[in-house]
C-alpha cells in the first residue's frame, strides 16, 4: 500500500469508485428503456458516461488532465478511467475470441473471401467518405479554428478513425501527421467517436425489424454443420481452477505480447511508422486459438460458460465508462456542428455500403452480415448489442473475422489519406 500512497490517494481512489459504478447504475436503467423494440442496452452506459464527462468534468487546457469539478480538490482522472477502459477492453475481447473459438476457424475458412472483401469494403467506404468531406470542407470551408488544407486534414483523420471507433487508426494518424497537428486528430477522434458507438448499436437492432427477420430461422444459418465431423473421446482433463480465470489470464496475458508486436510500414525500421495489433487484436487473436484448441495436452486452458459471459459484460461496461466519460468532457470542449455531421456521415456510409454488399453480392445471412459489420467497424459495444438482439453468441464468430482486416485496413486508409492530402 505503501507504494500506491504516491501515486493515488486512497480518498480519490474511492471517488473513482463512486463515479464508476454510478454510471453503470444509472446506464444499465437508461439501457432498459424499450421503444418500440428498440433500446440502448449495454451503450445506455456510454450515454450516461457521456452526460457524466460533460456535466461534471473538464479538461484543463495547460495539462490536458481530466479534472472531475464534484471534488473539493479537483484531481486528475485520465490514469483511472484510462486504466478502466484498457482493462474492460481485454476483458470484453479475450471473452468474445473464447466463445467464438470453436467455430471460429470452421467459419472462417467457408467464408474468408466474403471476410476479407466486406473488411476492405467497408474500409474504404469509409475513406472515400473521408476524401468526400475534405473536398466539400475546400467548397463551403474549413470551418472553426481551421486555417489551412493540412489542418482539415488532420481533423478528418481523426474523424475517420472516431467514426470507426478505431483507436489503432487514431494511434497512426497521430503519428503520421505533423507534431503540431496531432491536436486536431485528438479533436476530431473525439467529436466523431460518440455517433460512432451508438451509430452501430442501432443499426444492428434496427436491420432485423426494416427487414422484417425471422430470428429463429436467422440464428438456424448460422450454424456450422461438418459432415467429417467425428464423436470425441472423453478426456479427463486437469483444470487449474474450476471458473477456468487461470486460462483466461493466460490468453490476455500472451495476447498483450502478441499485441506488442510492431510491424514496420513506413521508414527504416521502428523509427517510421508501425502497425500492430495492439492489445485488443492481439488478446482476440490469442483467445481465438485457445478457444479452438480448448486444451494443451490433458490441461484445460478453456474457461467456463460462466466465466465468459460474467466477463464479456463486466469488460463491455467497464470499457463504456472509461471512453464514455472523457469523451463527454473533449466533446464539450471541441464540439463543432459541421465536424460532428462529418462523423455521421463517416459511420452511416460505411454500414449501409457494407450492409448492401454483404446481402446481395456474396449472400451472407442477416446475423453473418451484421455480426461482420460489428467486426468491420470495429465496433466492439455493437457486438454486445448484436449478441443480445440475435439470441446467440455465434455472430461472434463473424465479428473476430473481419475484426483483423478492418484493423489493418483502417490504419492503411488513415495514413493515405494524411499522405495524399
Amino acid at each position: 500500500m505503501e507504494l500506491l500512497s504516491g501515486v493515488i490517494n486512497i480518498k480519490d481512489l474511492s471517488t473513482v469508485l463512486v463515479v464508476l459504478f454510478s454510471v453503470l447504475v444509472l446506464g444499465y436503467l437508461l439501457g432498459r428503456i424499450n421503444i418500440k423494440g428498440v433500446s440502448l442496452g449495454d451503450a445506455g452506459v456510454f450515454i450516461v458516461a457521456l452526460v457524466c464527462g460533460a456535466l461534471f468534468f473538464k479538461v484543463a487546457p495547460e495539462t490536458g488532465e481530466l479534472l472531475f469539478s464534484g471534488s473539493a480538490k479537483p484531481f486528475d482522472f485520465s490514469d483511472s478511467l484510462s486504466l478502466v477502459e484498457s482493462l474492460g477492453l481485454v476483458l470484453f475481447v479475450t471473452s468474445v475470441g473464447f466463445i467464438a473459438g470453436p467455430k471460429f476457424f470452421g467459419n472462417f475458412k467457408r467464408n474468408f473471401k466474403s471476410y476479407v472483401l466486406l473488411g476492405s469494403v467497408i474500409i474504404l467506404a469509409g475513406g472515400l467518405a473521408a476524401v468526400g468531406c475534405i473536398y466539400l470542407g475546400k467548397v463551403i470551408g474549413f470551418g472553426s479554428s481551421i486555417e489551412s488544407a493540412e489542418e482539415f486534414t488532420a481533423m478528418i483523420s481523426g474523424l475517420l478513425s472516431g467514426a470507426l471507433t478505431s483507436t489503432t487508426a487514431f494511434s497512426a494518424s497521430k503519428a503520421t501527421v505533423d507534431p503540431s497537428l496531432q491536436g486536431l486528430v485528438s479533436v476530431g477522434y473525439g467529436i466523431a467517436y460518440i455517433f460512432g458507438v451508438i451509430g452501430v448499436v442501432l443499426f444492428v437492432q434496427l436491420m432485423p425489424k426494416i427487414t422484417k427477420a425471422n430470428m429463429e430461422e436467422e440464428r438456424a444459418k448460422l450454424v456450422i454443420k461438418d459432415q467429417n465431423a467425428k464423436p470425441k473421446k472423453e478426456v479427463k482433463l486437469f483444470h487449474i481452477d474450476h471458473m477456468g480465470i487461470a486460462a483466461f489470464s493466460l490468453a490476455a496475458i500472451i495476447g498483450t505480447f502478441v499485441g506488442a508486436i510492431k510491424i514496420p510500414l513506413t521508414g527504416a525500421g521502428l523509427s517510421g511508422t508501425c502497425f500492430s495489433l495492439t492489445s485488443t487484436g492481439g488478446c482476440l487473436l490469442t483467445a481465438l486459438v485457445m478457444g479452438h484448441f480448448g486444451r494443451i495436452g490433458k490441461i484445460n486452458i478453456m474457461p467456463t460458460e460462466t466465466t465468459l459471459k460474467l466477463f464479456r459484460e463486466l469488460g463491455l461496461v467497464f470499457f463504456l465508462a472509461g471512453a464514455g466519460i472523457p469523451g463527454g468532457a473533449e466533446f464539450v470542449e471541441n464540439f463543432d456542428p459541421m465536424y460532428f455531421v462529418y462523423g455521421v456521415i463517416m459511420t452511416i456510409l460505411p454500414m449501409v455500403v457494407g450492409f448492401l454488399f454483404a446481402k446481395y453480392v456474396l449472400k451472407l445471412s442477416l446475423l453473418n452480415n451484421l455480426g461482420s459489420i460489428t467486426g468491420g467497424m470495429t465496433s466492439t459495444p455493437a457486438l454486445g448489442t448484436l449478441i443480445g438482439t440475435a439470441g446467440t453468441e455465434d455472430v461472434a464468430a463473424a465479428y473476430a473475422a473481419t475484426y483483423p482486416i478492418a484493423l489493418i485496413a483502417v490504419v492503411l486508409v488513415s495514413q493515405f489519406l494524411i499522405i495524399l492530402f
